[in-house]
Formats: C-alpha cells, sequence, structure tokens
C-alpha cells in the first residue's frame, strides 16, 4: 500500500475543530508550567507524556482544566495563540477555526479587553508572518453552567473580535442537556454568528438532535454517535450538516473503543460531508497530518481520496467563497502535481 505521510504533509488543509488550550504543545506547556510553579503540571515536557494519559473523558477534562490554569495572563494567551498557529503552519494548515473559551480566562482574572486583544494580536501576526488565516469559535464551557453561557454569549456578542465567525458548546455531555443552552445560542445566532456544537461525542443520537433543534447547529463537533440512528445520518446527510471527525480523540477519551471500529466508515457511507480534526492535538499525541493518515486508512483512500476529504474542510468552512475557491484550487494543483511525478 502506498504511504500516503509524505503527500498528507505538503497537503494545503483547513482544520475546524481544534481547541486553543488543547493545542498547546509540550514545548509551549512545559514554558507555562515553569512561568507558574505553583500548578501540578509538570514543566518536562517528558513527563507531559504521562500527564497527557487519560483514563476517561472525565479525566481528560481534568488534565485539560489544569492546562487552562495555566494561561494567566495576556501575554500567556498572546504566547499560546501564536504558536499555535507556528505549529498549524508546519503541518500546512492554511485556515483553521480554533475554538476559544473566554470564560476560562476572564474568570480567572484576565481582563476581557486584554484577552481580546492578544488573540487579535496574534491572529493578525500569524496570518501576516506565518500564512496561517486563524478564525475563533467562542464556547461555552459546559462543565461551568448557565452563568458560563452568558458570559460567553456576552463576550461575542458585545465584545465580539474581529475573527469572531461561531459560536460554540463543549465540556461534558453527560448531565449537560443541550436544550437549556437555546437562548445563549439565539442570541449568537442572531448577532450572526455560526452555531456549532459538541454533540454525541459521550452521549447518544438524542443529544445530537437537540444540537440540531434547539441550538440551530450548522455542523457538529463529534457526533460520533450519530451512526446509531439511520434516521439521523439521512437528515445530516440531506441537509449537508457536516460532522467534524476527531480519530483519535476519540479513542483517547474512550469515546470509541477501538480505531478499525471507528463510525467513520458508516458516516462516509451514509453521505454525510466528513471533515477531519485533531481536538486537541499534543494532549492526544497527534496532529492533523496524523488524523489525515488514519482516516485515509480506515476509509480505504489514495492520494485523490484524502484531496477530496481536506476539500470537505474547505467547503465546510465558514470562510468566504473566495477564500474557499484559493485553498480549494491548491489543493488540486497540489495533488494534480503530485501525481504527475
Amino acid at each position: 500500500m502506498t504511504d500516503l505521510h509524505p503527500f498528507i504533509a505538503g497537503l494545503p488543509k483547513a482544520e475546524l475543530h481544534v481547541h486553543h488550550v488543547g493545542s498547546a504543545s509540550p514545548r509551549i506547556v512545559a514554558e507555562l508550567a515553569a512561568r507558574h510553579p505553583d500548578s501540578k503540571v509538570p514543566s518536562d515536557p517528558e513527563a507531559l507524556v504521562d500527564y497527557f494519559s487519560f483514563t476517561d473523558f472525565a479525566h481528560f477534562i481534568e488534565v485539560y482544566l489544569s492546562v487552562v490554569d495555566l494561561i494567566r495572563t495576556p501575554e500567556d494567551v498572546r504566547l499560546l495563540t501564536f504558536e499555535i498557529a507556528r505549529d498549524m503552519a508546519r503541518q500546512n494548515i492554511r485556515y483553521a477555526e480554533l475554538t476559544v473559551t473566554p470564560f476560562s480566562s476572564t474568570s480567572r482574572g484576565i481582563p476581557e479587553d486584554a484577552f481580546m486583544e492578544a488573540i487579535e494580536d496574534a491572529r493578525k501576526a500569524a496570518e501576516a508572518e506565518l500564512g496561517v488565516v486563524l478564525r475563533w469559535c467562542f464556547d461555552i464551557p459546559g462543565e461551568a453552567g448557565l452563568a458560563a453561557a452568558e458570559e460567553t454569549a456576552r463576550l461575542a456578542v458585545d465584545l465580539r473580535p474581529e475573527g469572531l465567525v461561531a459560536f460554540g458548546l463543549g465540556g461534558p455531555e453527560i448531565g449537560v442537556p443541550r436544550p437549556q443552552f437555546k437562548p445563549y445560542f439565539d442570541r449568537a445566532i442572531d448577532a450572526g454568528l455560526h452555531s456549532v456544537p459538541h454533540a454525541g461525542e459521550t452521549t447518544g443520537p438524542e443529544t445530537i438532535w437537540d444540537a440540531l433543534t434547539a441550538l440551530r447547529a450548522e455542523r457538529i463537533g463529534h457526533g460520533t454517535s450519530s451512526v446509531q440512528d439511520p434516521k439521523l445520518l439521512a437528515y445530516l446527510a440531506e441537509h449537508r450538516i457536516p460532522l467534524e471527525v476527531c480519530p483519535t480523540s476519540n479513542i483517547a477519551t474512550r469515546a470509541v473503543a477501538d480505531l478499525d471500529e471507528h463510525p467513520i466508515k458508516r458516516m462516509v457511507a451514509a453521505g454525510v460531508l466528513v471533515t477531519i480534526n485533531s481536538d486537541d492535538p499534543p494532549m492526544f499525541g497527534t496532529d492533523l497530518n496524523q488524523e489525515f493518515g488514519v482516516a485515509a486508512r480506515l476509509l480505504g483512500l489514495d492520494e485523490r481520496g484524502v484531496a477530496d476529504l481536506a476539500k470537505n474542510g474547505v467547503e465546510a468552512s465558514f470562510l468566504g467563497r473566495e477564500g474557499k475557491k484559493r485553498i480549494a484550487d491548491e489543493i488540486d494543483a497540489y495533488t494534480s502535481l503530485w501525481l504527475a511525478k
């Protein structure tokens, strides 16, 4: 079988489901931990490998929040954001919608204006210096309840930074029903933001239905359990509602027991628009290139199939028409040149 990794490494890509703090590389986490020695997070990059081994989704959330606690100043925010873009540039990611949880920072004392300024400064520098276009999805940390939802909606609507395009909902699904967040999503949607909640990662298809009906989801984060409901799969396919699939993440958090049992094959077979993403890449020991390699193996794809998968991410993005065409054309040109070798 052809080794697709060299092709994937150079392939222009878009990423739609990747978390801000969850994208902190061991190098950056170690640097932040050294800045804040009162944290329980190791400052040794090698020790972080063991620290990022999760027993279940609840343990993952616990570890994730301990890393969130390392982001304490606007300078920390700016450093993290720009370094994420640097890692993306190395993977030939041209465009990313980065899921940012402002409540986690503002509730820990970072002034809201300084937070917005830090991410926007990093965004502009990333595009100018690295050629990586970043946009934001502000998400509600579901475990923090309705107070966090109110604050996130306020920050998104009232302080809306230039790069903000979407409104989301993350964190645990069990015990955190989607419909309670409807007023906050309504407010964000009325302000022109897109709806992209997580749903159906650790719960059943009813959570996805709730995200579609109550939160008016335009894309679904994960949607792993959608394959349990043929009517839901048909609805997603008919309405071209994309799924943001993160294979390695699903294994790391025990949402899926075994990679070979991953439901991505059934999603694609049902005609659903599937995009490939890395979620919290360093925490899961992966990156977007590796996730494309996993998807290619699971789906039995060749170079053209992988290129089409990359174009799904572009199509499902909230880029404007010209931006989508530019990256799609770049994918086609790269693929044609590669196959002509």
